[in-house]
């Protein structure tokens, strides 16, 4: 346990999480591995459940990315149809990123990349899509 850990856990926890989910985003997995589960061990003990819940959603996000690669469900990666799922239930991009903890522009960013994969033009194609991969 180091100084700043056992005088400030909830500070430190946040801080392995902002840089977990900066090195998941630059591709350096196992590095953010690490802080992601750091993290999330603090928050559980703490009894601080939704920044333990975030926490917990990054380290499965890295874990997929990890897995994934071009493993995807169709031709979308599991976040992208992750999103694209919730885009079909008719979810906003900010409502999405409130449950995935990630900013509208991602979310967006992600559809973008999935419409054309799916052959779609709007939201209100992605859930026929969706249902044609399931199959």
């Amino acid at each position: 346990m180091t100084q700043l850990e056992g005088a400030l856990p909830f500070e430190h926890a946040r801080v392995r999480l902002y840089y977990g989910e900066r090195l998941r985003g630059s591709g350096a997995l196992a590095p953010a591995r690490s802080h992601l589960t750091a993290a999330a061990e603090i928050f559980e003990r703490l009894g601080a459940t939704p920044w333990a819940h975030r926490a917990g959603q990054q380290l499965h996000a890295c874990d997929e990315d990890h897995i994934a690669g071009p493993q995807e469900i169709g031709a979308l990666t599991p976040q992208e149809h992750r999103i694209a799922s919730l885009a079909a239930t008719g979810l906003s991009n900010k409502q999405i990123g409130e449950r995935l903890f990630l900013s509208p522009r991602t979310v967006f960013s992600h559809l973008y990349r999935a419409f054309p994969k799916l052959g779609v033009t709007s939201r209100a194609g992605l859930r026929d899509a969706l249902e044609e991969i399931r199959q």
